[in-house]
């Protein structure tokens, strides 16, 4: 059986590549800190890894651009995404891409180890059901997406105003911010 301890860390936030890295070291894993495609493409070509942690956001670049990569590299290599802007669009197209899980951020070493094994979080990390506005801007993203960013298709889409839709855009846009 092989050993699910040498993982490959991709984000572009140096602070918590640092914190998880110690915290999965802790925990007996090895993990090598990449901060880009370049960088994580050198290491994966370098080393043998079991487990990668992608961050759908790589300083502009899409995590999702970088994952197919990294699977035609190592085709048995387990990726979890990573973001801090979750949608449910963007979460398909990472298993549709080879994704083994998707999860949002903030996550504890012991969430991410649990979205690797397929553990059932326990009740108290169960993420709370979605609001209806949360559940608006996922269709929204959703129809967007399938529209190719186009505004205007997708008020169409949606039977609502141009520039109401690009209201809900930019007002969302501030409030992730």
């Amino acid at each position: 059986m092989t050993t699910k301890n040498n993982w490959l860390l991709i984000d572009d936030d140096t602070a918590f590549l640092g914190i998880l890295q110690r915290a999965l070291k802790r925990q007996g894993i090895t993990a090598t800190a990449t901060q880009s495609h370049a960088e994580a493409v050198n290491a994966i070509n370098a080393d043998h890894f079991q487990r990668c942690v992608l961050d759908l956001n790589l300083a502009g670049e899409s995590g999702l651009q970088l994952l197919p990569d990294l699977l035609d590299r190592q085709p048995g290599l387990e990726v979890l995404v990573l973001t801090g802007y979750g949608s449910i669009a963007t979460a398909v197209e990472a298993m549709r891409r080879g994704a083994i899980n998707y999860l949002c951020k903030p996550v504890t070493v012991t969430q991410l180890i649990s979205g690797f094994d397929g553990v059932e979080a326990a009740p108290e990390l169960r993420p709370e059901p979605p609001s209806v506005e949360e559940m608006e801007w996922e269709h929204i993203q959703r129809v967007l997406n399938e529209h190719e960013g186009n505004v205007s298709a997708t008020a169409r889409a949606l039977h609502m105003h141009r520039r109401t839709l690009q209201r809900k855009l930019q007002k969302h846009s501030r409030w992730r911010n």
